[in-house]
């Protein structure tokens, strides 16, 4: 081919690549009936959202108002003649302070102890190779249908000599039942069963492998847990109003109990005018009690939350 015929040849040219091209995303069209049941949905939410803000809000009011407002029914969602003399007199008595004391100690000693038991009964019973670990299961979940009552368990702490002392509040409710089934079913379906055996064959013991593999992977786990423990543990005043008599032992909420339902306050009334005054306080601490006695579970309660549905979704889906 001559040099003329090279020049004219048609040149070939490699492939230009192409960006592609970015769709855009298809969205679905919403039906009328499904934008009224949104809509309807919302004011649901609303309206739940307002029936449990709006008493929060005339608390939280209330305890920042004055004894003459607050028995005098002036106090909406805003503090009428602002005033700490609620949390002054709170935060001064030395029956509440010791039960606050007392329930402080309650609720880390006690859910302390239950997290334990519930984690040395959880374990074992999610291992497969456990003999008899359903017919246990069956034992612990009958207790949760039914229970001996009252009178039976009250003869059972007497029997044991705990009967106005602490332990009468930390050991007959330290195993919850819901606790128990949440923790089986996080163990046998977290932890499989191939780490397990890889543990066993560098001659790990099963006490190592809870302590050294186990815990640290259940950490969510074990905060919900403890969560549940710790508020039902602040919360509890019916075992210290059945067992208990002295009132250095009485945990917060008894004395709570005693203000709101009994109306005692520390001190007797010389005439009349003391007589209202005792009473205005009265009414004015029962909200700054409330605030005061919410405020533990306020501040953990933020460290849990992310791993509490979490726990609870896992109990819930598989039994």
């Amino acid at each position: 081919m001559t040099t003329s015929a090279l020049r004219h040849a048609p040149q070939e040219t490699a492939p230009q690549k192409t960006a592609p091209q970015k769709t855009a995303p298809h969205k679905i069209k919403e039906t009328l009936r499904d934008r009224m049941f949104l809509v309807v949905i919302y004011l649901l939410l609303v309206v739940f959202l307002l029936i449990v803000l709006l008493p929060l809000l005339y608390i939280l009011a209330s305890s920042f108002s004055s004894p003459a407002a607050v028995s005098g029914g002036r106090v909406t969602l805003w503090p009428v003649d602002f005033s700490l003399r609620g949390y002054e007199v709170a935060l001064s008595d030395p029956t509440i302070l010791r039960g606050y004391g007392n329930s402080l100690f309650y609720t880390v000693v006690g859910t302390f102890i239950s997290v334990t038991l519930t984690i040395a009964i959880a374990y074992p019973l999610s291992r497969r190779n456990l003999w008899g670990r359903n017919t246990i299961m069956t034992i612990i979940l009958f207790t949760l249908l039914f229970s001996g009552g009252l009178i039976p368990t009250y003869l059972v702490v007497q029997s044991l000599g705990m009967l106005d002392t602490r332990w009468a509040l930390l050991l007959p409710q330290a195993i919850g039942v819901w606790q128990v089934i949440i923790a089986r079913t996080y163990f046998r379906s977290a932890i499989p069963d191939e780490l397990y055996e890889a543990a066993q064959l560098d001659g790990s013991s099963d006490l190592r492998f809870l302590w050294s593999v186990v815990l640290p992977l259940a950490k969510p786990l074990i905060a919900v847990v403890a969560l549940m423990y710790a508020i039902a543990q602040w919360n509890s005043y019916l075992d210290a109003l059945i067992y208990l008599k002295s009132d250095d032992l009485y945990p917060l909420q008894l004395v709570l109990r005693n203000i709101l339902i009994l109306n005692t306050t520390a001190g007797g009334a010389i005439d009349a005018s003391v007589a209202i005054q005792r009473q205005q306080l009265a009414d004015l601490l029962k909200y700054s009690l409330i605030v005061v006695s919410s405020v533990p579970v306020l501040l953990i309660y933020p460290f849990v939350a992310r791993h509490f549905t979490k726990g609870i979704m896992i109990g819930a889906v598989k039994g």
